[in-house]
């Protein structure tokens, strides 16, 4: 049977079904590996040092690292099948195509509340990095977070509104420079360039298990942060020029790159911060990297880790930005939501409601909830998405053989991905339970209360002959 390609002419330079005004094809995979790593390298900055709160230094190295398996399988998984459905939604997209309607309105739910809570999270984390610099600077008095919080998500909403090119480009610069300060910490601590001050067997001694092996397990959680993201990529698939090359490289370029940065950040910080405080999520620390930079003694490499720190989060709310306007975009383009949400600005050609719509909704988190509660809140829902990913692939090699459709990459070792990436959430459900049970059913919960309000009445509005949109062969068995 010969092989479709589905980055095909008549595609490109048109959103599907053939709408006259789409998003434009622009990017390269420099700016896929900058919305991959440019999302994730705040969680380097800040968040993942929870894990070790949960179970100890040693139980956050542990959990970057099997967290680390995970994003690497859900790399490998998205690449395939990202590079062969093509089009804006990622996951929501790949849904719609392979399992189904119900499905698909989930995921992209789980897209949606994944990179909001996300944002929300980058610009709490602002608001703190600017009271700290102002305290440094002799500002007396407390500072208010709140208008720099409020500030951070309207501009970078401003910029996403006005072109992926520009938004994806400015994340280009600014991740490049978070990832080079982490570097440079790495080299002023450890002894290679100066005198070091890291002191591992000290700060280990006496507590390498502080909550046995429990605690290693619950770390787990917060693990995840290390990496919570990179599936993002998949949201620049219709905005790409050539999605079959791009995506698999920028996707797995990025996992590549945040692999190294995580294990750097777990050997600097724990090096030099004790575990008391660096797994603090009440009187601890808030940005470990930027924590250890100020134990430095080097006023320069507070300000380069102060500055890095910024642009981390910058670079990922900014990027949340993109993918959850992308994802919502599509949900309304489909009419899984009011269609209203799937038009395109005709000048600027970006899903401009869509960017509009959820700027409330992650002021809301931002300005009214804790800082773990909103990284829970994305973790619970970026699990859920993982969860479902070996399914997807598992239908997809099923339905659509090797050599029935042209892929842009094959992911190895089919199906040993898909199993190591469903029991490692399996694995983490349970150490999300441990903490967070509460919050763990009730999303749950919501989940369920949504899907039932789609079946028995948002389903009404969906054009269902318009819902497979690849030039594909009918699948095997059907």
């Amino acid at each position: 049977m010969a092989q479709t390609d589905i980055t095909s002419a008549e595609r490109d330079g048109m959103g599907p079904h053939g709408t006259k005004v789409g998003l434009l094809r622009v990017l390269g995979p420099a700016h896929v590996w900058a919305l991959g790593v440019g999302i994730v390298l705040v969680g380097e900055y800040m968040g993942w040092n929870f894990a070790v709160g949960k179970g100890g230094a040693y139980a956050a190295l542990m959990a970057c690292w099997f967290a680390g398996i995970l994003y690497s399988c859900v790399a490998m998984i998205d690449s395939e099948v990202t590079s062969t459905v093509a089009a804006a939604g990622g996951q929501y997209t790949q849904a719609k195509h392979i399992i189904g309607p119900l499905m698909a309105f989930n995921v992209g739910l789980y897209l949606v509340f994944a990179y909001t809570m996300l944002e929300a999270a980058n610009a709490i984390t602002a608001g703190y990095l600017v009271s700290v610099v102002a305290t440094m600077t002799g500002y007396g008095g407390e500072l208010d977070q709140r208008p720099f919080i409020i500030l951070v998500i309207m501009f970078l909403a401003w910029l996403n509104y006005r072109g992926v090119l520009a938004t994806l480009t400015f994340n280009l610069v600014i991740t490049a420079i978070a990832f080079a300060a982490i570097i440079v910490l790495f080299i002023s601590t450890s002894g290679i360039v100066g005198d070091g001050i890291m002191q591992h067997a000290a700060l280990f001694e006496g507590h390498e298990k502080p909550y046995g092996w429990i605690g290693i397990v619950a770390a787990m959680h917060f693990g995840l942060w290390f990496y919570l993201g990179i599936e993002g990529t998949t949201q620049a698939a219709e905005e790409v020029r050539s999605p079959a090359r791009a995506l698999p490289f920028g996707t797995l370029a990025g996992i590549m790159t945040l692999l190294i940065a995580a294990t750097l950040t777990w050997y600097i910080c724990s090096g030099v911060l004790p575990w008391e405080f660096l797994g603090d999520g009440v009187n601890g620390s808030v940005a470990p990297l930027f924590d250890t930079a100020r134990l430095s003694g080097s006023n320069a490499l507070i300000w380069f880790l102060g500055i890095g720190t910024l642009f981390a989060t910058l670079a990922s709310a900014n990027g949340c930005i993109n993918d959850a306007s992308r994802a919502w975009f599509a949900l309304g383009r489909d009419k899984y939501l009011p269609a209203w949400f799937g038009a395109v600005h005709p000048q600027y050609r970006t899903p401009y409601r869509a960017i509009v719509f959820l700027v409330p909704i992650a002021l809301i988190f931002a300005l009214g909830a804790p800082l773990d509660q909103v990284i829970t809140f994305s973790i619970l829902s970026g699990l859920l998405g993982y969860t479902f990913m070996p399914l997807n692939i598992l239908m997809f090699r099923k339905k659509w053989p090797m050599g029935t459709i042209k892929r842009g990459y094959e992911h190895p070792f089919h199906p040993i991905p898909a199993i190591v990436l469903l029991s490692l959430c399996g694995f983490t459900f349970f150490a999300v339970f441990l903490g967070y049970g509460t919050q763990l059913v009730a999303m749950i919960g919501f989940y369920i209360v949504v899907s039932l309000w789609f079946h028995f009445w948002r389903y009404r509005f969906v054009n269902r002959g318009a819902q497979f949109t690849m030039p594909w062969p009918k699948p095997q068995g059907y």
